[in-house]
């Protein structure tokens, strides 16, 4: 009897959400389901999604860029030190991750203290490289890994929503913010190319639109830049890493590891395996459900930040240095560039489908979920967040 009640279990699957459950908003766990958000993508329920999701998040990253810093604790705070001098003093509670960068020194008790509050600990080079992390657990729903690791093989259904998502972003982001007239043709092929991608599910050809959409939206990138000198630059050397050479390409691939970096920490939250993904293909050492997650959002944030801080002022010459034919940025530079990413994430916009105010740090986390969702059948398409 033991063995058939083992054998029923394993054949059923997690039961649907509840509709219109009046217990939902009084439960601890309504933000990590998210009842009423998969019940409106399933069209169950008429009644618009309830606010379930705080206005802005209780705790926010802690960036540690001086090199030499050494981060420590004591009683319930995390302290930034540099040569004996106190930075920064902050509560462990307020510390959604900590991220630092070069060289910099984490004690093994500030590890300890920051896991037992459940914040993930970010490595990253002085150039932006990812260079590893560390969390107390790994996710503990099992079964949601073995549904990624079924379905990673077989994602090009998500992979399409993914590169279709993104084009139709950046199309709205040059729509927008263009400051000289744009060629008609481009916006008419960019729209072309979000349908073709929308319906195919062959990645190498979803990686052919993908490709053809980033050269039309570069070639006019510079139009959205109030600098003639810089759009002129980047003009001329189009989008280019490894090195970047020119200040925008700087701060692009800055903002991207950014970007990649709080989407690798929600899907450790979440439970995902970071490194195995639908869009991008596993390699050694590439987060690639992360990079997966990123493209839709590129436009909305690091794009949107790279325009804000040299259409602002915000960085000038004196916040980059030309090292081995590439450009860099300077300390200040980047603290400039992480303050401009951190107002970006804690701006609010309406959700286009779920009509609620969110912050783009919990767009983020909602995204992910509604990934797992899609990977463990709850949802049967994967919805990119596009913006009217």
């Amino acid at each position: 009897t033991l063995i058939l009640l083992k054998t029923a279990m394993r054949a059923t699957s997690a039961p649907p959400p509840l509709v219109d459950d009046g217990r939902c908003p009084r439960c601890s766990l309504a933000g990590l389901c998210l009842p009423d958000e998969l019940n409106a993508l399933l069209h169950r329920s008429e009644a618009a999604p309830r606010r379930i999701l705080p206005k802005n998040p209780d705790a926010s990253p802690l960036y540690v860029v001086e090199q030499g810093a050494m981060v420590g604790v004591k009683g319930g705070r995390l302290r930034v030190t540099v040569k004996g001098e106190v930075r920064a003093d902050v509560r462990l509670i307020d510390v959604l991750h900590l991220c630092v960068m070069g060289h910099v020194q984490v004690t093994t008790e500030a590890l300890t203290r920051l896991w037992s509050v459940g914040a993930t600990v970010v490595w990253l080079s002085t150039g932006g490289w990812l260079n590893g992390w560390s969390q107390a657990h790994p996710g503990k729903y099992v079964d949601l890994r073995r549904q990624q690791v079924a379905r990673s093989a077989q994602g090009g259904r998500i992979a399409a929503a993914i590169v279709s998502g993104k084009i139709r972003n950046q199309r709205t982001l040059l729509r927008r913010n263009a400051k000289r007239p744009i060629p008609p043709q481009v916006i008419t092929s960019l729209r072309d190319l979000a349908d073709k991608a929308q319906s195919c599910e062959d990645v190498p050809s979803l990686l052919g639109y993908e490709g053809a959409a980033a050269r039309l939206y570069f070639e006019n990138f510079g139009s959205m830049l109030s600098d003639p000198t810089a759009a002129a630059s980047f003009q001329e050397e189009g989008r280019k890493r490894r090195p970047p050479p020119d200040p925008i390409n700087a701060v692009l691939s800055y903002s991207y590891t950014l970007l990649t970096k709080d989407l690798l920490v929600s899907c450790l939250a979440v439970g995902l395996d970071p490194y195995l993904g639908v869009l991008h293909r596993p390699r050694f050492g590439r987060p690639a459900l992360a990079l997966d997650l990123a493209e839709e959002f590129r436009a909305l944030i690091a794009d949107s930040v790279t325009l804000q801080v040299f259409n602002n002022r915000e960085v000038t010459s004196a916040s980059f240095t030309r090292r081995n034919a590439g450009v860099q940025l300077t300390t200040d530079g980047r603290r400039a560039v992480l303050s401009a990413y951190e107002r970006r994430m804690a701006h609010e916009l309406t959700h286009p489908v779920f009509k609620y105010r969110i912050t783009y740090r919990r767009c983020l986390e909602v995204q992910t979920r509604l990934m797992a969702a899609t990977l463990v059948n709850e949802l049967e398409a994967y919805p990119p967040l596009l913006t009217r």
